[in-house]
């Protein structure tokens, strides 16, 4: 269930924000980063406050963050720019998300501390 939520949520995220003209993949960085966000938020708030049981933890992370991310997507969106010879892209694409998304995830935490 979290997982279907989580992939309808990033669907919608393709809908509004894929880009055929320029190449970039500007649908999964966003959902990729929007998904680390969320779960440094909630892993902050659980271990804050002690009030997720871990059904409900894995229902979140696991199912609702899992359905939205997408490693498989940016792994393949990789491959083509490698395939293509665009190893600037590849490069920047690769770096910028893995450094994002990690500092999403700490974001996401600190933000919980003001809560």
């Amino acid at each position: 269930m979290g997982g279907g939520l989580g992939s309808s949520l990033r669907y919608l995220i393709s809908k509004f924000l894929n880009s055929s003209e320029t190449g970039i993949p500007y649908d999964t960085f966003a959902a990729n980063i929007i998904g680390s966000l969320f779960i440094g938020v909630i892993l902050g708030f659980a271990v804050k406050y002690d009030s997720l049981n871990n059904n409900q933890l894995l229902f979140i992370t696991t199912g609702f963050c899992g359905g939205l991310t997408t490693f498989s997507t940016f792994a393949y969106e990789n491959h083509v720019f490698l395939k293509s010879g665009d190893f600037l892209n590849f490069l920047l694409y690769t770096t910028i998300t893995f450094v994002t998304g990690i500092i999403a995830v700490f974001i996401g935490i600190f933000l919980v501390k003001f809560i």
